[in-house]
C-alpha cells in the first residue's frame, strides 16, 4: 500500500470542513482546479471514492465521511501540538474534550469531572453539551475524549463506541421551602400525588424508571413542566414551581447550595451514569481519574 500524502489529505480536510473546493480554494490561496486534481491522487493512492457529487455541490460518501474522522483527529491533534509549542516550549499541555449529554444535572457533570481538574498534570478541559445523538457523532470523529451520558451506548446508531458504567444512585426528591411548608402531609412518597411534579424529559433514561415506579404506588401526580435540560428543570424547581427529582448522590449538595427540602428518597429507581468513549479499554489519564473516583467515592459500585 502507499504512503498517505498528508498534503493530500490536509486539502481533503479543509474540502470537507469548507463545504466544497471553491471555499477551500479561497483559505488555501490556490486554485479550485489545483485542488481538485489533489482530491482525485489521494483518492486513486487510497482506492476509494471520498466525495460524490450532488448537483452542482460535493457530499462525503459514506467512506469519505469515515477518513474525515481520521484526517480530523490527525490535523486538530497538529494545530494543539503547535500551540503547545509556542505557549509551553518543552511540554505538551494535556486536552481533555468531554461531552456532557443535557440529561446529565450539571452538578453531576461537575462531581464526575472534578478529579481530572485535580491531576498532577491538569489538563485543559474543552466542554460540550447537547444531545447525545449528537455528542456521539463528534466522539466518532475525534472531536470528544468522552461522553458523560445517563445510559449506555445506544444500539441503534452507526457509531462506535464503548460504554463504561462509572456508577448509580437512587432518586431523591426535592421542593423549594416555600413549596413545601403548604403541604400539611409530609408522607413520603404519597405527598408527590397532591403537589405539582417537574419531570426531565422523554430523552431522560430515568424518565420511564420514575413513571412506572409512580404507577405501581398508585400516585397521578400533577405534571406541571417537563424539561430536556436538567439545569432548566432544577431552577424551576428550586423557584418552587414544582417538586423536583434530583440523583440521591448530589441532593445534600443541592440542599446546601438552594435551600430546598428534602421530600424523601427512594432506591426503587437507580439513575446511572456512564463514560462513552471509542477506547475498549479506558487509556486517557482524564477519563481514568474520574472512572477510578467515581467508583470509590460516589456511587454504589457498578454491577
Amino acid at each position: 500500500m502507499s504512503q498517505i500524502n498528508y498534503k493530500h489529505l490536509h486539502y481533503f480536510w479543509v474540502v470537507a470542513k469548507a463545504g466544497g473546493v471553491g471555499k477551500a480554494a479561497d483559505q488555501l490561496h490556490l486554485t479550485p482546479q489545483s485542488i481538485s486534481a489533489q482530491l482525485g491522487l489521494l483518492e486513486e493512492s487510497l482506492g476509494v471514492q471520498l466525495f460524490r457529487k450532488s448537483g452542482r455541490k460535493l457530499e462525503l460518501t459514506d467512506t469519505g465521511r469515515l477518513a474525515l474522522g481520521y484526517a480530523e483527529a490527525i490535523f486538530v491533534l497538529g494545530e494543539e501540538m503547535q500551540d503547545a509549542l509556542r505557549q509551553h516550549p518543552g511540554r505538551r499541555v494535556l486536552q481533555f474534550k468531554v461531552g456532557i449529554a443535557d440529561v446529565v444535572p450539571k452538578t453531576m457533570a461537575y462531581q464526575l469531572l472534578e478529579p481530572a481538574i485535580h491531576m498532577a498534570e491538569q489538563p485543559k478541559m474543552l466542554c460540550r453539551e447537547g444531545r447525545l445523538a449528537a455528542l456521539l457523532g463528534d466522539l466518532a470523529v475525534h472531536k470528544l475524549d468522552l461522553v458523560i451520558a445517563d445510559r449506555a451506548m445506544p444500539n441503534n446508531l452507526n457509531v462506535r463506541g464503548f460504554s463504561h458504567l462509572l456508577g448509580e444512585c437512587g432518586i431523591s426528591f426535592l421542593a423549594s421551602a416555600e413549596l413545601a411548608a403548604s403541604f400539611k402531609s409530609t408522607d413520603f412518597p404519597g405527598v408527590l400525588a397532591d403537589a405539582p411534579l417537574l419531570l426531565p424529559g422523554e430523552d431522560a433514561a430515568v424518565r420511564p424508571k420514575l413513571m412506572r415506579w409512580l404507577d405501581s404506588l398508585h400516585i397521578r401526580p400533577n405534571i406541571v413542566g417537563e424539561f430536556d435540560d436538567s439545569a432548566l428543570l432544577n431552577a424551576f424547581g428550586q423557584e418552587g414551581v414544582g417538586m423536583y427529582p434530583v440523583p440521591t448522590a448530589i441532593v445534600k449538595l443541592l440542599q446546601q447550595q438552594t435551600g430546598s427540602v428534602l421530600l424523601g428518597t427512594t432506591n426503587a429507581v437507580i439513575e446511572q451514569f456512564y463514560a462513552i468513549s471509542t477506547e475498549r479499554r479506558l487509556t486517557h489519564p482524564a477519563v481514568l481519574a474520574i472512572s477510578q473516583a467515581a467508583r470509590q467515592a460516589m456511587f454504589v459500585e457498578g454491577k
